[in-house]
């Protein structure tokens, strides 16, 4: 078996960029990932951003150890001193249907992301914190040209992200911003550079943190100045599951995605493999829209850190004079159960993981997009790389399918003959006519090489 080479996977090329240009200045995967998650923030606002949370799992490959870090969003009202207003209610068309998500200041839970990248770094890294908030200050700067995949997710995403302060970014002059064009944020390199200086306890007890509380309030949520102090980043279980001899190490998430792999049919080979996998990824959930980006890396010494982070829809609570959109966790229906307490760490799907083969060493490092669908993604993508011997780029780009209920949606070109066996099994056929954002958003680093998903505009990067 193959030692895994050093590079980074990611969702746009300017976030791979980022990652990989810190691996080159020396730094470990933490460093280079933290530094991609932070170019996310800059380059994949449709996605994610400073104001969002996420999730980490890192592979130390000198002890074999794993660690899930969760710097998730928290549910604010710890200061006990206000009442949220209602939400703003917005139509998303997803899937050509309207859908109602919830934005404004009540929607905007704790973020999470600046104290979770620093939590990594901290622990795993190397390099200089300024070094590694670097590039993505750099990019703030100037700004990031948009893929025509990322301005695709935005012709659903628009009336959230574009609502208020959000218009003049994601629709100038009116008109929703095109692949190629520039998307840029004022202000978000004056924060990235406080950040770079103080660290990210400028949003929690230093100077963001008055400012939060302050455009929170006055859009009607109920964030305080205790929620921000008191919020910490968790270490959380590692659930494990075998797969063709490999074990798979990653958070238990809402969706089950370990637990899945541990469930899957004993016969792994195509196409035998069809009904039953079917079978174990059917969801019953709402689809939703799964505004979600992931970074994976791999550092020379063969350490990997993967991290997922999401902005929700965005709240349209932006940080004055700091190109910040909070998140809108809190209006994300499926994920707020109504029996949160101040404090309490909102449920996800979000799923980074490791994959370590028979002999110990790392095989691969993967995290997806795509909110319900990131299990199918994920799963589809090991199946592709552990089991039919598919580099990473034809198993992250090859048509895969969903199962919702008793209908199983699959991209064109999955193969027919097992769709027939699926008709002929009683499940109802939804076919798509191309790769879809809809169906997730691999970034993976392995054995078989890097890649992103092309649903996502994503690319892979060796050292």
């Amino acid at each position: 078996m193959k030692s895994v080479a050093a590079g980074v996977a990611a969702s746009h090329p300017a976030t791979a960029r980022a990652g990989l240009q810190i691996l080159q200045d020396g730094g470990t995967a933490a460093d280079a990932a933290v530094a991609a998650v932070l170019a996310t923030c800059v380059a994949e606002t449709i996605f994610t951003g400073l104001g969002g949370g996420g999730f980490a799992t890192y592979f130390e490959a000198a002890t074999g150890e794993v660690t899930c870090l969760d710097f998730f969003v928290a549910a604010p009202g710890l200061d006990g001193d206000a009442e949220p207003g209602p939400m703003i209610s917005v139509d998303v068309f997803f899937g050509g249907l309207p859908q109602v998500y919830s934005i404004g200041g009540a929607s905007a839970a704790v973020p999470g992301v600046p104290a979770g990248c620093g939590e990594v770094h901290r622990r795993w890294g190397r390099l200089p914190w300024a070094e590694v908030v670097a590039p993505a200050f750099a990019l703030a700067k100037t700004g990031v040209p948009t893929p025509e995949a990322h301005a695709r997710t935005l012709d659903a995403c628009a009336p959230a992200l574009a609502y208020g302060e959000g218009a003049p970014i994601y629709t100038p002059n009116g008109r929703r911003l095109q692949g190629g064009e520039l998307l840029f944020h004022p202000g978000l390199a004056t924060a990235l550079e406080a950040l770079a200086v103080v660290g990210p306890s400028i949003f929690y007890t230093g100077d963001f943190a008055p400012v939060m509380v302050d455009a929170v309030r006055a859009a009607g949520g109920s964030l305080g100045r205790r929620d921000l102090a008191e919020y910490r980043v968790l270490e959380t279980h590692v659930d494990r599951a075998a797969l063709n001899g490999y074990q798979v190490r990653a958070r238990h998430d809402l969706n089950r995605v370990v637990d899945t792999i541990g469930a899957l049919p004993a016969d792994l080979s195509r196409p035998g493999r069809t009904l039953g996998l079917a079978e174990a990824l059917r969801d019953q959930g709402r689809q939703r829209v799964g505004d979600t980006t992931n970074v994976s890396v791999v550092d020379a010494e063969g350490n990997a850190c993967v991290i997922t982070t999401t902005l929700g829809l965005g709240s349209a609570v932006w940080l004055p004079g700091l190109g910040i959109n909070l998140n809108s966790m809190l209006g994300e229906g499926e994920l707020n159960f109504g029996d949160l307490r101040p404090g309490d760490r909102m449920p996800s799907n979000m799923c980074p993981l490791v994959v370590i083969d028979p002999a110990g060493r790392l095989a691969v490092a993967a995290g997806s997009a795509g909110a319900s669908r990131i299990r199918t993604a994920l799963i589809d993508t090991l199946l592709g790389v552990l089991v039919d011997d598919l580099d990473m780029a034809a198993a992250t780009g090859r048509p895969r399918f969903h199962v919702v209920g008793d209908t199983v949606h699959a991209e064109a070109g999955y193969p027919v003959d097992e769709l027939s066996a699926l008709d002929e099994a009683g499940w109802k056929i939804n076919q798509w006519p191309g790769l879809n954002h809809y169906f997730g958003g691999v970034t993976a680093v392995g054995q078989a090489g890097a890649a992103g998903d092309p649903r996502r505009a994503g690319v892979g990067l060796l050292l």
